[in-house]
C-alpha cells in the first residue's frame, strides 16, 4: 500500500507576501507541514505541488520532493484544492506510481501534530464506506447564537429562535480545521465532495488550529506555537 502527501504550495500569496516559505519561529512556513509528514512515518512520497523555483528550494531542503512545476492554470487565486491534488496524483501515475491513500497537507498548518495525521489514515482504513478524513476542531462559542451587524449600526439574531437558550442545551458545531485531508485516490479523482456524509472528522484541539490569512492570523498562530507546541516539545525533552 501506497500513501502520498500532497502539499500545494502556491506562490502567488498576496495578503501575507510569500507566505508559505516566510519565517515562522525560525523556520519556514511549509516546513513545518513537511516534518509533520516525515514525523507521521506514513508516507513513502512527500510531494510538494508549487509554481515558485523558492518554494521550491526551500521544500527539497526540508526533504520533500518537487517533482515537477504546476502549471499557470491551476497557479491563480480561484484554483481550488482538489484540481491541484487531482493534478498530482494524475502526474504520479504516469510515472508509474498507484497509491492507494493519498493526504493533502495545507503548508500554512505550523501546529499539525504527526499524531493527527495517524489517526485520519486509521479512521479512514477501518470505516471502508468512507472516502475522506479531515481535521476539524469545535466552535469556541454557540453558532446558534450568533448576531448580526445591520445596516443602520444596530444588531439582531441570526436565529431569533435559538439566541436565548442555554449554551450546553445547543448542538456542538464543527469547523474545518485547514490542515489535512485523507482521501482515496478514486475518491479525489472522482471528485467525490469533503464536506459531506462519506467523510470522517478527526477533531483537533481548539489551541492547535489556526487559519494564516493575514498578519494578525500570523501573530496569534506564532503565540499558540509558543505557549503550547514549543513548551510541550521542552516538557517531553526534559
Amino acid at each position: 500500500m501506497q500513501t502520498i502527501a500532497i502539499i500545494p504550495a502556491r506562490g502567488g500569496s498576496k495578503r501575507i507576501p510569500k507566505k508559505n516559505i516566510k519565517a515562522f519561529c525560525g523556520k519556514p512556513l511549509i516546513a513545518y507541514s513537511i516534518e509533520a509528514a516525515k514525523a507521521s512515518g506514513l508516507f513513502s512520497k512527500i510531494v510538494v505541488s508549487t509554481d515558485c523555483p523558492k518554494i521550491t528550494d526551500i521544500a527539497r531542503q526540508y526533504g520533500a520532493e518537487v517533482p515537477f512545476i504546476r502549471p499557470p492554470e491551476l497557479s491563480d487565486d480561484f484554483t481550488g484544492t482538489t484540481p491541484v491534488v487531482r493534478h498530482a496524483i494524475d502526474y504520479l501515475r504516469n510515472q508509474g506510481i498507484q497509491p492507494e491513500y493519498v493526504c493533502c497537507i495545507y503548508s500554512t498548518a505550523p501546529l499539525l501534530q504527526a499524531i493527527y495525521l495517524q489517526q485520519g489514515l486509521h479512521q479512514l482504513q477501518q470505516n471502508l464506506d468512507k472516502c475522506f478524513a479531515f481535521s476539524v476542531t469545535s466552535f469556541a462559542f454557540p453558532i446558534q447564537r450568533a448576531i448580526r451587524v445591520l445596516a443602520d449600526g444596530g444588531v439582531e439574531a441570526i436565529n431569533s429562535k435559538l439566541i436565548g437558550q442555554r449554551s450546553q442545551d445547543l448542538e456542538e458545531a464543527y469547523h474545518d480545521a485547514g490542515q489535512f485531508y485523507w482521501g482515496r485516490t478514486s475518491a479525489w479523482l472522482e471528485g467525490q465532495r469533503m464536506f459531506a456524509p462519506h467523510s470522517l472528522p478527526i477533531v483537533l484541539p481548539r489551541h492547535l488550529v489556526q487559519d494564516i490569512d493575514t498578519p494578525e492570523d500570523w501573530q496569534r498562530a506564532e503565540l499558540l506555537f509558543k505557549a503550547y507546541v514549543t513548551t510541550e516539545a521542552q516538557r517531553t525533552q526534559n
